[in-house]
């Protein structure tokens, strides 16, 4: 037998793993072994070949006792050795393993709704998550949005209340945090088809709903809660007779950006506050050091489970990315053109600020280019109709700010158009994330990048983030800056939305944490004035310096100890400090500061 035959047979016994190998176990090894014996001898007739093949079979035997699942012994070597019950073979082909849900030995009303869900095979982080998580331990993830971990932690959780018998009089057995309303909306939606055949009881919390409506339910007994952490903390202090002192598990989903967004001491409260005696699991898609404190604050012996850790590129693999240099004054130019030729797509696109994005809906929407919009400042029930008309539509363009960047399962979105550069790497994969997600996605996302901020490439690069320059011919741009500026200057509402943005995106961009690369001080203001319709920047009140001045000391070459102001200037006259450019005679208008 060849040595590509071995591979193969091994592959097959692998695949064959999870069912059948319960089932006929010990008839399949004596099989084996008999086989190997008869090998053994025909092979030392033979001679010649006979010793190397001899030590491949005893290292595949070796291997087998061993439990080596993926090579990777290190971080996952705590997880259930074969034999265990909750032991599968995780082999993987993309996203998908070769492990099945039926191999787990999970609940009929467990696997009733996994069917509801229409999935058979787990994926990578499914198999390799959820038999530790059923054995009791505490898990630390890491996994990259779109794999499939929201069904990683909720399998277990049903499971454990199911076989507790938990009933509405035991109170909150389950809790899981999400870091905003439409991502716990979310993972409340899969929660209720999980749990279709379950007894149990579940609910959401988050900001904006009805408070007394969620403080009655409790009382009443949720088993299984998920709640975004402000909403959650407001019940567990105000809320008598919200009985969560049974609680057995504590899930916390996107951590990393629960901390980023500012819930780090609401979180570190609700931790305390919580029975000692329970599982935690915590998963993020990167690792910081907020979230090791919050793990260790958390987490009692985590098992590390990094599924992306191995991989070359950090984004889906289905993702064909590239980026665009375009000039400040053509930005919407390109964008208005990209998206007439993608009306019948599935497209979404960021901005920095909620003011850009309600002006840009604004105006796309009058100009006959219709589009959804979601930002902060909606209210809840806007935001949340918004949400799920467009993941049912097959086409539709959405425009939004990050905070529909986060583990959000939007289904199909054909492209991805970072308008407004993300602050770092981390969150342009996030963004990029909304897009290929599932088994078989597929999908493309655009950057556009201004020629000052050519430095965030390298940055991409050290995170792994391949990126392909697009070209768009200049004569196939539509010119309709003149119709744009008009439109803008004789409609008093779309001139007030054009100024609100106008000064959030510059504020917006003195926020950014790479002054490298985003240097305030470094932008035309009369080309990004153009992109709003302005044919002079308008007259807004910025407060710039306070912020600037972390950035002073670098340059947009990243060469250290330069001045911002030691760069050559633009001879347009225009800049954060002077937005109005070279006066003429008798101009009498001033920069306005806070």
């Amino acid at each position: 037998m060849t040595k590509e035959e071995k591979r193969e047979k091994k592959k097959r016994r692998e695949m064959e793993g999870g069912e059948g190998e319960e089932k006929d176990n010990d008839e399949d090894k004596e099989l084996r072994k008999k086989k190997k014996k008869k090998k053994k001898k025909s092979e030392k007739k033979e001679g010649g070949g006979g010793k190397e093949e001899e030590e491949e079979e005893e290292e595949e035997e070796e291997e087998e006792k061993e439990g080596r699942k993926d090579g990777k012994r290190d971080k996952t070597s705590s997880l259930p050795k074969p034999g265990d019950k909750n032991h599968v073979v995780v082999q993987v082909d993309g996203i998908l393993s070769s492990a099945t849900f039926a191999s787990l030995d999970l609940s009929n009303p467990t696997m009733q709704g996994i069917k509801e869900l229409g999935h058979e095979k787990m994926t990578e982080v499914q198999a390799r998550c959820i038999p530790p998580l059923l054995a009791g331990r505490d898990v630390l993830g890491a996994a990259r949005t779109g794999s499939g971990k929201t069904l990683a932690f909720l399998i277990p959780c049903c499971e454990l209340l199911y076989h507790a018998k938990f009933m509405p009089r035991n109170g909150c057995g389950v809790m899981v945090l999400s870091p905003t309303r439409e991502l716990a909306m979310q993972i409340y939606s899969v929660a209720q088809q999980l749990m279709q055949k379950h007894s149990q009881t579940h609910g959401l919390l988050m900001g904006g709903a009805n408070r007394r409506a969620e403080g009655e339910k409790l009382i009443k007994g949720v088993n299984l809660l998920v709640a975004t952490p402000g909403r959650l903390l407001d019940h567990m202090q105000n809320t008598r007779g919200f009985q969560y002192s049974s609680l057995k598990v504590f899930v916390m989903d996107e951590a990393d950006r629960m901390l980023d967004i500012g819930f780090e001491e609401e979180m570190r409260t609700i931790v305390k506050m919580l029975p000692k005696d329970r599982q935690s699991m915590l998963f993020s898609a990167t690792q910081t050091t907020k979230v090791e404190d919050l793990a260790r604050l958390s987490l009692k012996t985590p098992l590390y489970i990094g599924v992306d850790d191995s991989r070359a590129v950090s984004t889906a693999s289905g993702v064909e990315q590239g980026y665009c240099v375009v000039p400040s004054e053509k930005r919407f130019l390109l964008l208005f053109t990209f998206l007439k030729k993608n009306l019948k797509k599935k497209v979404m696109v960021f901005f920095s600020s909620c003011n850009s994005v309600k002006y840009h809906a604004e105006l796309l929407n009058y100009i006959d280019i219709p589009v959804s919009d979601i930002h902060g400042k909606q209210k809840q029930q806007r935001r949340t109709t918004t949400f799920f008309e467009f993941c049912k539509a097959d086409r539709g363009i959405l425009l939004c700010t990050d905070v529909a960047a986060r583990g959000l399962d939007i289904p199909d979105v054909d492209w991805i158009i970072q308008y407004d550069p993300p602050d770092d790497p981390k969150e342009y994969i996030h963004r990029v994330g909304r897009t290929a997600r599932g088994t078989d996605g597929r999908g493309r996302a655009l950057l556009f990048l201004i020629p000052g901020e050519l430095g965030f490439l390298k940055y991409l690069k050290n995170a792994k983030v391949p990126l392909n320059e697009y070209e768009f011919p200049q004569k196939k741009i539509a010119n309709v800056q003149s119709q744009l500026e008009k439109l803008v200057e004789k409609n008093y509402y779309l001139h007030t939305s054009a100024k609100d943005a106008y000064r959030a995106y510059i504020l917006a961009y003195n926020s950014h944490t790479l002054k490298d690369v985003y240097n305030v001080h470094a932008l035309d203001l009369a080309a990004v004035g153009l992109s709003f319709g302005f044919s002079r920047p308008p007259k807004v009140q910025l407060n710039l310096e306070s912020k600037a001045s972390k950035g002073r000391g670098k340059v947009s070459n990243g060469a250290p100890g330069s001045d911002y102001r030691r760069q050559k200037g633009t001879g347009h006259g225009f800049s954060a400090n002077n937005p109005y450019g070279k006066k003429d005679s008798g101009d009498s208008r001033q920069f306005i500061r806070g």
